[in-house]
């Protein structure tokens, strides 16, 4: 029993703080305070709403509309002349002044609108606050219906231990879903901000991983830059160093032979003029060298080689393949030849040509060239005048110029089967080996090797030998080698 009247203690407690909550949001005026308004307001239930009284304000504005109605108007008079003489002269008089009093006539008819909208204004702020009541008296009473129905249910205790079960089973589960609700929300957070924590991360890592980039390249470029300028260094260097190994060595060389020969005037052995073919050479280069656009292309390997030169000598100019490329890359360059018809067939194209020999033009120009270059040239000359004419080229070239060489490769043997011996011009091959002794004799350095036309593109049936045999007896049918000046 004890129990029991501790749960209906319990349960009027709720009820009364149910009873406490509805009134402090439904407050009832009941004009205890004075105030006239509050009074005079309307009631629905135990609610009472004050309401506006808006009759001063239907009087004040019936007073205005008098007044504005009036303005104007002449006042009645009882009948006889001078009364209409004075009624014609106030009237003509209230005429003369209507444009005086136009703008305070519409003003007071605006202000009388203005008090019309205030009024409808307070109108329907009473009918809220009517509605407003209203409803707050249903709920008024449907609160005191439901007290009074839990006051009735609290007197009939028989069964409230079945509803109070029922209530803790419906309680318990409540709590449950609120409980499974918050994990849900709370495991929708964890995985919002997992998400986030993950894309930041990814972002993270990949700024990162772009300032590491970045770095990266800039390092490169800064490596790259700085073994450019070591090998420009060792480059120079070793220009140097081979300078003075050939100063030292042509010293040397020197000495000992006016030791062994002290009576050697060194007068060169003079140079034979063989008789010219009685065929047309420059048909027969056509048909077995190739044509222009051929050599053209062949020659394109020398372009950056020269891209830098000033003042470029083309010994065997021929029909000036050479002089062309020279042009069209923007550097000047001139040609010598022994045939007038390919020096005329230079000069017809706009070309700097001219018919000489390449001895004596070497040993009577005053000029002195940063380039030289001599294609198929040499494999015509006498063997033993070869050193003489590296070293008028060399003679005639400032320091650091460049002399390109390109002959017929000997260690190719397809050379000798194909191209070597259709020449009755040429007298023999040059090895590479000898040409780069000869260049070294005549104080040129960094001097660079390379095999061109490879044979196997001429004779594709070469193509069926092994790999290694072929590369090292049939690789290029020709050879360039390119050294500096030191």
């Amino acid at each position: 029993m004890e129990s029991e009247s501790g749960k209906i203690e319990e349960l009027n407690a709720i009820i009364q703080a149910v009873r406490d909550r509805v009134r402090v949001r439904y407050p009832e005026p009941d004009g205890r305070n004075g105030n006239a308004a509050a009074d005079s307001g309307s009631r629905y239930g135990s609610i009472r709403v004050p309401i506006a009284d808006l009759m001063p304000v239907v009087h004040a504005r019936d007073a205005a509309q008098a007044k504005i109605a009036a303005i104007g108007s002449v006042n009645p008079r009882a009948g006889g002349p001078v009364n209409r003489v004075i009624q014609a002269v106030k009237k003509a008089i209230a005429r003369a002044l209507q444009w005086f009093v136009r703008d305070q006539i519409a003003f007071n008819r605006e202000m009388v609108s203005a008090i019309e909208a205030v009024m409808e204004a307070l109108n329907d702020h009473n009918r809220a606050l009517v509605s407003l009541a209203g409803h707050a008296s249903e709920q008024s009473d449907r609160l005191t219906e439901h007290g009074n129905r839990l006051t009735e249910e609290t007197r009939e205790l028989k069964d409230m231990r079945g509803h109070w079960h029922e209530l803790r089973a419906d309680w318990d589960r409540k709590v449950a879903t609120n409980e499974i609700q918050f994990l849900r929300s709370v495991a929708d957070l964890q995985g919002a901000f997992q998400h986030r924590s993950t894309l930041m991360e990814s972002n993270f890592r990949e700024l990162v991983k772009a300032q590491h980039t970045d770095f990266l390249g800039a390092l490169d470029r800064a490596n790259l830059d700085i073994q450019k300028q070591l090998w420009r260094d060792m480059e120079k260097i070793r220009q140097e160093y081979e300078r003075m190994i050939h100063n030292e060595l042509r010293v040397v060389r020197q000495r000992i032979r006016g030791f062994a020969n002290p009576a050697d005037n060194g007068a060169a052995e003079p140079a034979t003029t063989e008789p010219p073919f009685s065929f047309d050479y420059g048909r027969f280069e056509e048909r077995f060298r190739g044509t222009e656009e051929y050599v053209r292309r062949n020659i394109e390997f020398y372009k950056p080689y020269f891209a830098e030169c000033e003042n470029v000598l083309d010994i065997g100019c021929g029909r000036g393949e050479f002089l062309k490329l020279m042009r069209d890359s923007g550097v000047a360059a001139r040609g010598i030849d022994l045939s007038a018809e390919c020096v005329a067939q230079c000069r017809q194209n706009g070309l700097n040509a001219e018919t000489a020999d390449l001895f004596s033009y070497l040993a009577q120009t005053e000029q002195e060239f940063d380039g030289i270059f001599s294609s198929q040239v040499v494999e015509h000359l006498d063997p033993r005048r070869l050193p003489e004419t590296i070293g008028l080229c060399a003679a005639k070239l400032r320091r650091g110029g460049l002399l390109a060489i390109e002959t017929p490769n000997p260690e190719c043997l397809a050379i000798f089967a194909t191209h070597f011996y259709l020449d009755p011009t040429h007298t023999r091959p040059i090895p590479h080996p000898l040409m780069v002794f000869y260049m070294e004799e005549a104080g040129f350095g960094l001097i660079e090797v390379h095999e061109l036309s490879q044979a196997v593109d001429s004779v594709p049936e070469l193509a069926e030998l092994p790999e290694t045999f072929r590369k090292r007896f049939f690789g290029g049918l020709d050879y360039a080698i390119v050294g500096r000046k030191l």
